[in-house]
């Protein structure tokens, strides 16, 4: 869809930079723009929580889509008696719509819509975020020590943010599989991947 004037930016949420992320691009042979960002500072900034996410913006650098789940294809998996499902078919067929007409899609939100979509961070969230960028701080400055406590705590703070807890599991890797079932099992009625506010589109779903 490049020639209709659309553009992927896809940006890897690693402390480890380059080295870390770097070659999970490489294998996919991403042809679309690649951003590695060690500060964390688009899911800070737009208040991301696990991935894949996607946020769509127009031309005029305006949200017309916040935060979602962005799959490129249906999943569905049985961990251990519960699923973990996403509806991405859904997600590319609205893309491709919106990409196609523009602000006349359906899928389009109105400023007021994205405004009653999007989630201000609380004072607890608030706090969380910086005991993170706190974290990473450290870690870059070689201070395990201080990095887990700072990751520790603000995981403690927000535990919906998968993201603080990937960051904090990527450096133990042998425990980071269990780490991660673990928190999915215990999840009880919520779901891992928020419904998206989508009809459904395609057709295999």
């Amino acid at each position: 869809m490049k020639d209709d004037g659309f553009e992927i930016i896809s940006a890897a949420q690693d402390t480890g930079g380059e080295e870390a992320a770097g070659p999970w691009f490489d294998r996919a042979g991403a042809t679309f723009t690649q951003i590695v960002d060690e500060n964390h500072t688009i899911s800070s900034l737009y208040n991301m929580v696990n991935v894949p996410t996607g946020v769509w913006i127009d031309e005029e650098g305006m949200i017309v889509r916040p935060n979602e789940t962005a799959y490129s294809s249906n999943t569905q998996l049985e961990i251990q008696g519960k699923t973990l499902s996403s509806r991405g078919g859904d997600y590319v067929a609205a893309l491709k719509d919106w990409v196609a007409k523009g602000s006349e899609s359906e899928f389009a939100m109105d400023p007021d819509d994205v405004t009653r979509r999007l989630s201000p961070r609380t004072s607890d969230q608030d706090r969380a975020e910086a005991l993170f960028q706190l974290g990473n701080h450290f870690h870059r400055a070689d201070d395990e020590q201080r990095a887990n406590k700072y990751w520790e705590a603000a995981q403690a703070l927000r535990p919906d943010s998968w993201n603080y807890h990937r960051q904090d599991w990527s450096f133990t890797p042998q425990q980071a599989g269990q780490n991660w079932v673990r928190k999915f099992l215990g999840l009880g009625d919520d779901e891992y991947y928020p419904p998206l506010d989508l009809p459904r589109l395609s057709d295999d779903n």
